[in-house]
C-alpha cells in the first residue's frame, strides 16, 4: 500500500483525460478541516480522484475550513441542498436522526479496521438501517465513511481519572454525544466549534478538550495546553454525506465511482493514521507537550466504566445498534 506521501504525490501527478467541456455535474463539498489534518486530505483526495475517473464529468469543489459555514450551518446547506455534500462525526447528524451518533459511540469499536467495517455504508447493516431512516427523514444520505484518528484528552493540567475533570469546563463537539461522553468523564461540557477552539482555551472558556493527534498538531494547540491523555475514548470515523436529491441527480455509473472513490481513500485513512501517529506525537513534545499514559497512572478503566454507563443511561434506545455494529467482523 502506498504510504500518504506517495500517494498524494500520485495524486498530482495524474493527467486529466477530460475534453475542454465543462464538467456535467458539480457538487459543493464542504467540511471544517484545516490546512494538512487528514480529514483535508482526504476531501481533496477523492476530488482528486472523482475528476479523473470521471474523465471530467464531475467535479467536486471542496470548501475547506468552515468557509460555508460551522458544523450546523453545513448540515442545514447539505439538507436544504444548497451545499451538495460534505463530511463530520456521525454525530453531527444527530439533529436530523439521534440515532446516526451511534456510530461515534466512545469504546465501541475494538480497533480503527474494525470502525471503517462497520460504517460502511454499502456493507454495514446498521448503516443501512440508519440510511433509510435519514433519507425519509432529512433528504439525505451517509455514502461514505474514513478514519480521522483515536481521539485523546488535552488539558492544562494532568488528568489521571474522571474525579480529576469533575467540574471543570471541557469543550465537546457541539451536539448531545459529546456532552454525554465528557459528563461520563466528570466534566462539565461546554460546545465550541473547532475554529474557535485555540481562542476558547487561551481565555479560560474552557480548560481542555479531546480531538486525534493531527488536529491537537495542526490546530496548534500545543500553545494553549500542556498535557495530552492518550485515553483513546473514540476511534473517530467521520461519515460523509450528501443531499438525497442532489445524489439521484448524478447518474449512477458515476455515483458508484465516487463511491469506489470513498472507499479506496478511506482505507487508506487507516495507513495515514497508523504513519503519523508517532511523528505527531514527537512533535507534539517537541512543542512543550507531556504525554500521559496507563504506565503513568492514566486510568482508563474508570474513564471507559464512567463514559459507556452515561451512555447507556442517555441512549439506552441505542442498545440494538450497538449491537449490529460490535458484531462485525
Amino acid at each position: 500500500m502506498l504510504n500518504r506521501k506517495t500517494f498524494l504525490s500520485a495524486l498530482a501527478a495524474l493527467a486529466l483525460t477530460a475534453g475542454p467541456a465543462a464538467a456535467q455535474v458539480k457538487l459543493r463539498y464542504a467540511h471544517v478541516g484545516v490546512a494538512n489534518a487528514p480529514q483535508t486530505l482526504y476531501a481533496d483526495a477523492v476530488a482528486k480522484l472523482v475528476k479523473e475517473r470521471t474523465q471530467g464529468r464531475v467535479e467536486i469543489q471542496v470548501f475547506a475550513n468552515s468557509q460555508l459555514g460551522g458544523v450546523g450551518e453545513m448540515v442545514d446547506g447539505i439538507k436544504s441542498g444548497a451545499i451538495a455534500m460534505g463530511h463530520h462525526d456521525f454525530a453531527s447528524l444527530g439533529k436530523i436522526l439521534p440515532a446516526t451518533a451511534v456510530f461515534n459511540t466512545p469504546f465501541v469499536y475494538r480497533d480503527a479496521a474494525h470502525s471503517l467495517r462497520a460504517a460502511d455504508p454499502r456493507n454495514s447493516a446498521a448503516l443501512k438501517a440508519i440510511n433509510d431512516e435519514l433519507v425519509a427523514k432529512g433528504g439525505m444520505r451517509i455514502v461514505g465513511s474514513f478514519f480521522q484518528g483515536t481521539r485523546h484528552l488535552t488539558s492544562k493540567e494532568k488528568v489521571l481519572s474522571p474525579k480529576d475533570m469533575a467540574g471543570k469546563k471541557y469543550r465537546g463537539v457541539p451536539v448531545k454525544l459529546w456532552s454525554s461522553m465528557l459528563t461520563g468523564m466528570g466534566a462539565v461540557a461546554t460546545p465550541v466549534e473547532v475554529s474557535e477552539l485555540a481562542t476558547a482555551l487561551a481565555t479560560g472558556l474552557v480548560v481542555g478538550q479531546e480531538n486525534p493527534l493531527p488536529n491537537i498538531f495542526n490546530l496548534k494547540l500545543y500553545e494553549v495546553q500542556k498535557y495530552v491523555m492518550l485515553t483513546g475514548h473514540m476511534q473517530s470515523v467521520l461519515s460523509t454525506f450528501v443531499n438525497e436529491k442532489i445524489w439521484q441527480g448524478v447518474p449512477a455509473a458515476d455515483r458508484k465511482i465516487i463511491e469506489d472513490t470513498m472507499y479506496e481513500v478511506g482505507q487508506q485513512t487507516l495507513k495515514w493514521d497508523a504513519d503519523t501517529f508517532a511523528k505527531y506525537r514527537s512533535d507534539l513534545e517537541a512543542k512543550g507537550m507531556t504525554f500521559v499514559e496507563a504506565k503513568d497512572g492514566l486510568d482508563l478503566e474508570a474513564f471507559r466504566k464512567a463514559v459507556l454507563a452515561q451512555v447507556d443511561k442517555d441512549f439506552p434506545e441505542w442498545k440494538d445498534y450497538i449491537a449490529k455494529i460490535q458484531a462485525v467482523q
